[in-house]
């Protein structure tokens, strides 16, 4: 139907009028409809926005490294008719853009053209303008179009469509939030990719979070505890040695005379006595009110300063007054401190307070949202604040109330060191510095020691030791076996990681390579990588990427080298074992000797510089202070010492493990069997010297080294203790492995690869009493730790003063809590004699050597001796005597 805009309105047939209204009234129609709908539309998208911005605003965002990362939404019941609202936007019939064109005339243009065409078709036709009126003709013609339009396009059934206001609204639990159908994935995509978890997913995180809060604010209290159960155990053993002081000490306390016979001829014999009888000594014959003063005033002087030269001592067998408090307090002080230090787990519990704060008791369910799908981080940082606490709580728990003795037994040295900390150890500060000179010390106590990636405790003087290594740069540090050189090398690589310094390298026999890494794992945060054996190109490409600790070998050394880029940048090149590069035109020195040069700092770890010449000991420091070596020809021990100073760091067991037990050191000089003697003077004979040192260990049941060997383990048996064998030979070890009965593990030899070495080790650590290590002296004396034996027994001399030291040291080392017995075996004629008399004078030398000595002069010739020269000596001497023996002159000569 058409409608001229020239037509007036009394033009418009009846017909044409009809039509007219018809089209209206049907177009009125859609449009009323049209409003409804999208009405109903709006107030949805209306409810699902409020509903979005409610939940939006109770986002716990959870930071990494200060900047929000995670993003965890809770939910609970309650929240369902939010979801609800969600998903009833999501199921909203879809609009294409020409659709909503559509509505939008629908409900916007129509109703004006609805109104304007009754100036024509209505009562207003009468009084309408011409102005008016000719609106109208317009406002026809457009109805009149858009209901043919309409028709064609069926807006009706598109209307019907698009309709859904007979869905009622629902409510979907949370469990489903993430369905396609509540859509928000989409709602929420700029907060990161979501993921559902369950409320017990992270379980007892609050709980968490409140306990290790509620123990970090105990610290203090407990570790007062623990200080008052030290003093009280040291008064304790101030008391006893008080009791046992004779009087007559009394008068190194004073210079003014002491008359102490009028005290002895009163029953008073000890300090203590003078405290006991302190009200009647004036009443004393010979001694009046001044001199009671003067007696009372000098036994409290004694008595401070037993107090304070008294270190705590924990004798297991026989434990003092208050040992058990000490160690309970410590247990519960060392779960706190054990917190305190895991500063991982305390920044994932700072990041993880907005969702603990989250989990109300109304929520069952979380919408972890994170970038890049990195949801299991979230997880796992929340695990670790929970087993942190368990642990914590476990350990405080094993302290005050659990079996205390157990786990100071499992981990002695921990215990040390908190006793350490707690100034219950006397350290003398000379020693702890180990002769370094004034101002090298004064720069070492400056310096700040970063611990935050080192997962171990160090005593004062390891401490001392690190930072030495720090400040001085390229160092040797030739602390005695047992004292933690491991610990003290690892706290300077953390320190140099926490600086920025990302790559070290340790450099190391094959047979420790497990032990450091080991090492690395259990006292550190570093990454460490095995560049050794068959996974050794994936390890070092993982070293380059990621940093950490490249733990190698001398024999791989080169191999690394040839791999490594200029753009790797090494901190620090630990070489342990140091030994091991003494002689510089080795191959093995001369890549070491490279690594250390390009190196920024360096650390050789040896507990042995000196083994049988000075030059060893020259090159040693060569590697690392060329500029220190200026005199080759003076070998003057102090001049020498003070001369490498600056660069050689050196304590022993005795100068700082003054709670160490004492070590009881047996020659056991033993008659040769007839048996014995017939296989030795055959090695004798055929010039064997190596036969010759085996001849009284093969006999079987014959020997009576071996014969004592049995009574020996039968007595550490008897006394709860364990023994480790060692010898140089193989034949050896297979016949005492043959030959002891009961629990005997081993042989340990050179040929067995490092990982089975641990294995055997810690096999032999979880046998009972009586059980029996055999090992060969070179392959268990270095770098293995055995504190589970507590006898040691070498079945023949040794050529070297250090291997025998080493071996000794694998055993009784810090956190050994019993006296170590060690046995040598040794034939009272023969090689053993004359060995034992060469190895008495290298010990002579090292001692008067590396350590600072008052000697002036030494033998040089006593250093110069080699092993072929010892060889060919004892050999010689051997044959000689039993010629000699064997000739009828000799036997006339001693009827």
């Amino acid at each position: 139907m058409g409608l001229r805009s020239s037509w007036e309105w009394t033009t418009l047939d009846r017909d044409d009028l009809i039509r007219l209204r018809a089209a209206s009234d049907e177009v009125s129609g859609w449009s009323r409809r049209a409003q409804i709908v999208l009405a109903h539309r709006e107030d949805v998208e209306r409810r699902a926005e409020e509903a979005t911005r409610t939940l939006r605003s109770r986002v716990a965002d959870v930071a990494l490294h200060g900047v929000p990362h995670w993003r965890v939404l809770p939910l609970g019941p309650g929240d369902g008719a939010s979801i609800g609202w969600m998903a009833r936007r999501r199921a909203l019939p879809p609009l294409h853009p020409v659709e909503l064109e559509s509505l939008t005339r629908l409900t916007d243009e129509v109703p004006r053209a609805l109104d304007l065409v009754k100036s024509i078709t209505g009562a207003r036709r009468f009084v309408s303008s011409a102005k008016a009126r000719s609106a109208g003709i317009d406002a026809g013609e457009f109805l009149a179009q858009f209901h043919e339009w309409g028709r064609t396009a069926r807006i009706s059934e598109f209307i019907e469509r698009i309709d859904d206001q007979q869905r009622a609204p629902e409510q979907i639990h949370p469990s489903a939030v993430l369905d396609e159908r509540v859509g928000l994935t989409e709602s929420f995509a700029a907060l990161g990719s979501p993921r559902l978890a369950a409320k017990d997913r992270f379980g007892g995180l609050a709980a968490a979070i409140s306990a290790i809060d509620e123990a970090l604010s105990r610290e203090a209290d407990v570790r007062r505890r623990a200080g008052e159960a030290g003093s009280a155990m040291r008064r304790a053993e101030a008391q006893r040695l008080i009791a046992d002081m004779p009087v007559e000490r009394l008068k190194d306390t004073t210079r003014e005379r002491i008359r102490i016979a009028p005290l002895t001829d009163a029953g008073i014999v000890s300090v203590q006595d003078v405290f006991t009888n302190a009200e009647r000594l004036a009443h004393l014959p010979g001694i009046g009110a001044t001199t009671a003063a003067r007696i009372r005033g000098a036994a409290q002087t004694l008595w401070q300063a037993t107090y304070e030269e008294t270190s705590i001592r924990i004798d297991v067998n026989a434990p003092l007054s208050g040992t058990e408090n000490l160690l309970r307090q410590l247990g519960a002080w060392d779960a706190i401190r054990a917190t305190k230090k895991a500063k991982e787990d305390l920044a994932n519990l700072q990041r993880l307070r907005p969702l603990a704060a989250a989990l109300r008791s109304d929520v069952s369910h979380l919408v972890v949202m994170a970038p890049h799908d990195d949801h299991q981080a979230l997880l796992d940082a929340a695990d670790t604040v929970i087993d942190r606490a368990r642990s914590s709580t476990a350990a405080s728990r094993t302290g005050l109330d659990g079996d205390f003795w157990r786990d100071f037994l499992s981990r002695p040295s921990d215990y040390f060191v908190m006793i350490d900390e707690l100034g219950f150890v006397l350290e003398n500060e000379d020693v702890v510095a180990g002769g370094l000179p004034e101002d090298v010390v004064a720069a070492i106590r400056r310096f700040e020691l970063e611990t935050d990636h080192l997962d171990a405790s160090l005593r004062g003087y390891q401490s001392f030791a690190a930072r030495f290594a720090l400040v001085q740069r390229k160092v040797i540090i030739g602390d005695e076996m047992g004292l933690g050189k491991t610990v003290e090398a690892l706290a300077v690589l953390c320190h140099l990681y926490s600086k920025g310094s990302q790559h070290s390298v340790v450099v190391c026999p094959a047979a420790v390579v497990t032990n450091w890494m080991r090492e690395i794992e259990a006292k550190s945060k570093l990454p460490a990588h095995r560049i050794h054996g068959s996974g050794r190109y994936a390890a070092m490409q993982r070293w380059v990427l990621r940093g950490g600790v490249a733990v190698t070998t001398y024999e791989s050394l080169g191999w690394v080298k040839a791999q490594l880029s200029s753009a790797v940048v090494i901190a620090c090149v630990v070489v342990d074992e140091a030994h091991y590069v003494k002689n510089p035109a080795a191959q093995r020195s001369r890549r070491t000797s490279n690594l250390i040069e390009t190196a920024e700092r360096a650390i050789l770890l040896t507990g042995t510089p000196l083994e049988n010449r000075v030059e060893e000991f020259r090159n040693l420091v060569a590697y690392v202070r060329p500029d220190l070596v200026i005199d080759a020809t003076d070998v003057r021990p102090r001049l020498f010492r003070q001369q490498v100073a600056p660069a050689y760091l050196r304590r022993t067991t005795e100068d700082v493990l003054t709670e160490l037990p004492e070590l009881v050191e047996v020659n056991e000089w033993i008659p040769m069997s007839n048996a014995d003697e017939v296989a030795y003077r055959e090695a004798v004979m055929s010039g064997n010297f190596h036969s010759m040192r085996q001849a009284a260990m093969l006999g079987g049941e014959q020997s009576a080294k071996l014969q004592r060997l049995r009574e020996l383990v039968q007595e550490a048996e008897d006394n709860d203790r364990k023994v480790i064998v060692f010898s140089h030979f193989l034949n050896v070890l297979g016949e005492v492995a043959r030959t002891l009965p009961g629990a005997v593990f081993g042989p340990l030899t050179g040929s067995v690869p490092a990982a089975k070495r641990q294995e055997l080790v810690d096999e032999f650590s979880s046998a009972g009493r009586g059980a029996v290590l055999v090992s060969q002296i070179i392959a268990g004396g270095v770098g293995l730790n055995i504190q589970a034996a507590s006898m040691v027994v070498i079945c023949e001399p040794q050529l070297k003063p250090t291997i025998e030291w080493q071996a000794i040291a694998r055993s009784r080392r810090m956190g050994q809590l019993r006296s170590v017995q060690v046995h040598r075996l040794l034939s009272d004629e023969g090689a053993d004699v004359r060995v034992t008399q060469i190895l008495a004078k290298k010990k002579a030398l090292f001692e008067d050597f590396a350590a600072v000595s008052d000697a002036a002069e030494w033998a040089p010739e006593a250093v110069d001796i080699s092993d072929g020269e010892l060889v060919r000596e004892v050999v010689s001497a051997e044959r000689e005597r039993l010629l000699s023996w064997q000739s009828p002159e000799a036997s006339n000569a001693t009827l």
